[in-house]
């Protein structure tokens, strides 16, 4: 019993190549396992049963930048730690990804100290984030969403 038999007649399908491309990218994001902060618990939360980020293809947190696209920045960055980030973010394959979670991330939070980097857009570029001190596993999915849509609406030019 083949494909013909279970759909019937149904004909053929058409996309273009963009669409098809920017689907297979928004279903295969693998993030990196970057938790800094207190906002790192929330983002395992969000890996448990009750939120199942496995739904959209997120099984595993990678341990290795090569292998991922996304890099999920959880927590206050220090001037010590942004280096390090840096290159985590420079050895990710193109295209890549981040999302800025919690305030300390975004902004700096309550740190207002010259220890802290006040918003992680200071070292990479950010493309969501998510707001909350520290926000809730809720507040991820629809960031995770939210980026879903922003890759579904990218041109291929970009990576040309």
């Amino acid at each position: 019993m083949g494909i013909e038999q279970k759909l019937g007649n149904l004909g053929f399908i058409t996309t273009t190549l963009e669409q098809a491309v920017n689907w297979a990218r928004k279903r295969s994001m693998w993030p990196l396992a970057s938790g800094l902060a207190c906002c790192a618990i929330e983002m395992m939360s969000t890996q448990c049963s009750d939120y199942d980020m496995s739904r959209f293809g997120m099984e595993i947190m990678r341990p290795s930048p090569r292998q991922s696209d996304l890099l999920i920045v959880a927590g206050r960055v220090t001037r010590k730690m942004a280096p390090v980030l840096r290159r985590l973010y420079d050895q990710m394959p193109d295209p890549k990804y981040v999302i800025a979670m919690g305030d300390c991330c975004s902004c700096g939070g309550i740190f207002n100290n010259y220890a802290v980097v006040p918003g992680v857009d200071e070292i990479m570029p950010v493309d969501v984030y998510i707001a909350g001190c520290p926000p809730r596993p809720e507040a991820l999915l629809h960031g995770i969403m939210t980026l879903h849509d922003k890759v579904m609406n990218t041109k291929l030019d970009r990576w040309a």
